[in-house]
């Protein structure tokens, strides 16, 4: 009797001879995962995925769909059950990888938009009809399956067992997107060997002498002096065994150079494969990055960024509704729509990025994962994490290190107490140990980088503050909200030089203007700027004098890092000067933190920038957000609801997902056609219309894309200002601005104007 052949993939006009043999794919995906997983002692966890990944493929119903039979089937469920039967409770974790490694990791339980785990295991979807004979004679399924090598604390074993379910899934679905873009481009005589990178010594290399030519041409001053000691401390520490590390350096101490060095040095002497390097804006991503670029050389391809504006799983399922799926160059070419999967030996992204993709359950955000593993992450300005998420965010960054080879290391000027210690007082609950300083003596290194002055203003009249700014040539204010920087800015606008930066300008547009405000202060030309905190962390200015709304130490802190940046004048000659809005309501989200700077300025009035301050600034803030049943630095209850389903491992990703937001209100991307100065944002766009591989197209386009909040989104789309792009291709992953009206030079995107009022006006 002839043995029924099985195809996990067909190619468009074809014969049979050319399709992919379904025990072909399974194994090669299990031996690419198995390679991955290795990577953190779970290889034997990777093969096993791999193997059973499209087991429901065995069936006459999935054969018949390969030959245009348009009926969905349930291919993922048969190899998911077989893992629950065989493995118990481990094998449920192995289930949720291969039940979601197309649509994402579902809850356990419950309900949510995709069916939770245990409806799956317990329906008939895929049994009925699996070939088990076939299955048996191609699919070498291991008896037994290794428990997952965890180091645990205590109260921390689901929160374990969840993240491992996710690196898991991680290398399973970059096997799976691997092995299929492979065969697709075999088919067209091409190859899809991944890799070719230059290793981290080579890296090393170059930025080894970048640096030693920077030391050479350097002027002999007092702060070159200490960034070369701030350099070479750095480097000393490299030799030490991963963990947990912390670099405690005033801005214009050279930290983001010596920060890459410390990292590349350790990841060398400890056989890691790449740098993370995780910054809290998007706004400086670019700017970091050209930094890096700029000291490897002719190495600098190897620098990757990823701060992707859109959504990688529409474009997936868009391409999935026209069914194009398994179909030749449209099939590679939407594969590589999916999420990077960062295998570039440097990587510069977002902190919302880095951490959401953590806590994620979508397939392309969950792609990267493994790749963490065995990375140096450098986490820039680390105080930024958001006190809602605090609790899960510093836990994960200490599970990366305790179960995944990684080295962590909180880069920031601020230094936030996430310590834990066997001083309750001096200690953050379930925070990190033996956390290692690199750079020299902080202490030191803030008094002598010590470039400004400090003094509180107290309450203050927008009237007072604009005399205030009138009265000098060279200002910065920094507000809390956008509405406040336009009045301010309305009411300085005849003066020359008055300029104003908000987020609702596209990229391009604040980079020309960030562009023009550095021309007027290094011309010594008239140069006022309004701005929120965009401005702060990591924007490089230099004014002569700050004016900054009442916040947080650190928010203070970063402020005053763009006055008398280069320290030019004496700390005496350059002022920061705190104030209260007066009859300006404070954003609630700012209450606790504004609060506890007030008391620093209280308690600390001479320096309240010292490091004891900002450590007083921290426990103050920690505590106050920890007051009461419900811990306000896990505002979900993440971690106590991953705790709960230790034992069934019934965990809810889909939940977990949906509640892990840096930004609580979500935002959607609007595409600018903004075209001044030699920018192309309208031509841009009409190329994205037509082009057939988007990728390439959708990464020039985070340039033009401004976030608007869903409401306003929606509004703008009802009055016809908004419109989307090739909707038939797209659905509604991308938009561009039609009424153009609505956007100005002055202030970016703004949906206040009175074109937008008048639509709205008759849609109401």
């Amino acid at each position: 009797m002839t043995k029924r052949a099985y195809w996990a993939h067909s190619a468009a006009g074809l014969g049979r001879e050319q399709w992919q043999l379904l025990a072909e794919h399974l194994s090669g995906v299990a031996h690419i995962a198995s390679r991955q997983a290795d990577k953190f002692g779970a290889g034997d966890w990777g093969h096993a995925a791999g193997l059973l990944h499209d087991l429901g493929k065995y069936t006459p119903e999935f054969q018949a769909r390969l030959t245009g039979d348009p009926r969905r089937v349930d291919h993922s469920t048969a190899g998911a059950k077989l893992a629950a039967e065989r493995w118990k409770a481990a094998g449920r974790l192995l289930a949720f990888t291969i039940a979601g490694h197309h649509a994402g990791l579902a809850n356990g339980t419950g309900s949510g938009e995709r069916t939770p785990l245990d409806e799956r295991l317990q329906s008939v979807a895929g049994s009925a009809s699996l070939d088990m004979g076939a299955v048996t004679r191609e699919v070498a399924v291991p008896p037994t399956l290794p428990p997952p090598k965890l180091t645990c604390k205590p109260d921390r074993t689901g929160f374990a067992l969840a993240q491992f379910t996710r690196m898991i899934f991680s290398c399973l679905i970059d096997a799976d997107r691997i092995d299929t873009e492979r065969y697709y481009l075999g088919l067209e005589g091409g190859s899809a060997e991944r890799g070719g990178w230059r290793s981290l010594p080579d890296l090393k290399v170059a930025l080894d002498a970048w640096l030693a030519a920077l030391q050479r041409t350097a002027s002999p001053t007092a702060v070159n002096s200490l960034r070369a000691e701030v350099l070479a401390t750095a480097r000393s520490k490299a030799a030490e065994s991963p963990g947990h590390f912390s670099m405690t350096v005033p801005t214009g101490g050279g930290k983001t150079l010596a920060s890459l060095a410390f990292a590349l040095d350790h990841a060398v002497a400890h056989g890691l494969d790449r740098v993370i390097y995780v910054i809290p804006y998007t706004s400086i991503v670019e700017q970091t990055a050209e930094v890096f670029r700029t000291a490897l050389g002719e190495h600098q391809w190897c620098v990757l960024e990823h701060h992707s504006a859109f959504d990688d799983d529409k474009l997936m399922m868009a391409s999935r509704q026209r069914g194009d799926l398994e179909s030749g160059r449209q099939g590679r070419d939407k594969l590589r729509l999916a999420a990077e999967n960062w295998d570039a030996p440097i990587v510069v992204t977002t902190a919302v990025q880095f951490f959401e993709s953590l806590f994620a359950n979508s397939p392309s955000r969950c792609r990267k994962l493994h790749n963490i593993a065995r990375s140096v992450v450098i986490l820039d300005e680390a105080q930024t994490l958001p006190l809602p998420l605090l609790r899960p965010s510093v836990t994960i960054l200490d599970e990366l290190a305790r179960n995944y080879g990684a080295s962590i290391v909180l880069c920031t000027a601020t230094q936030p107490a996430l310590q834990e210690t066997d001083q309750p007082e001096r200690s953050f609950r379930g925070g990190l140990r033996n956390v290692r300083e690199i750079a020299p003596d902080p202490g030191r290194l803030y008094a002598a980088l010590r470039r400004v002055t400090v003094t509180n203003l107290g309450t203050l009249a927008d009237g007072g503050l604009v005399d205030r700014l009138a009265g000098h040539s060279q200002a910065l204010c920094i507000v809390h909200t956008r509405a406040h920087a336009r009045e301010l800015y309305l009411a300085l606008k005849d003066e020359p030089g008055t300029v104003h930066l908000s987020a609702l300008m596209c990229p391009e547009h604040r980079s020309k203007r960030l562009h023009e405000v550095r021309q007027r202060l290094k011309n010594r030309a008239p140069c006022r700027l309004i701005a929120t905190s965009l401005i702060e962390a990591g924007v490089d200015v230099d004014f002569p004098v700050v004016y900054r709304a009442s916040a947080g130490v650190d928010s203070i802190a970063q402020a005053a890092g763009r006055c008398n940046r280069e320290g030019k004048q004496p700390a005496e000659d350059s002022h920061v000067y705190v104030f209260e809005p007066a009859d300006r309501k404070l954003p609630n989200s700012m209450a606790v933190t504004a609060g506890a700077g007030r008391e620093m300025l209280r308690l600390h009035a001479t320096d309240p920038l010292s490091l004891e301050a900002i450590e007083g600034y921290f426990r103050h803030v920690y505590w106050s957000k920890s007051a009461g049943q419900v811990d306000g630095l896990d505002h979900h209850g993440i971690l106590p609801r991953l705790e709960e389903r230790s034992r069934d491992k019934l965990f809810p990703f889909e939940d977990i997902a949906r509640d892990f937001k840096f930004i609580a209100d979500a935002m959607r991307p609007v595409l600018i056609p903004y075209n001044k100065d030699g920018a192309n944002g309208s031509e841009l766009i009409d190329e994205l219309a037509l082009a057939e591989n988007v990728g390439p197209i959708a990464r020039k386009l985070q340039r033009y894309v401004v976030q608007v909040p869903r409401s306003a989104f929606a509004a703008l789309a009802v009055a016809g200002s908004i419109q989307a792009v090739n909707p038939n291709r797209f659905g509604d992953q991308f938009w561009r601005l039609a009424n153009v009206a609505l956007y100005q030079d002055a202030f970016g995107l703004d949906w206040n104007e009175p074109t937008f009022r008048m639509a709205e006006d008759l849609i109401l």
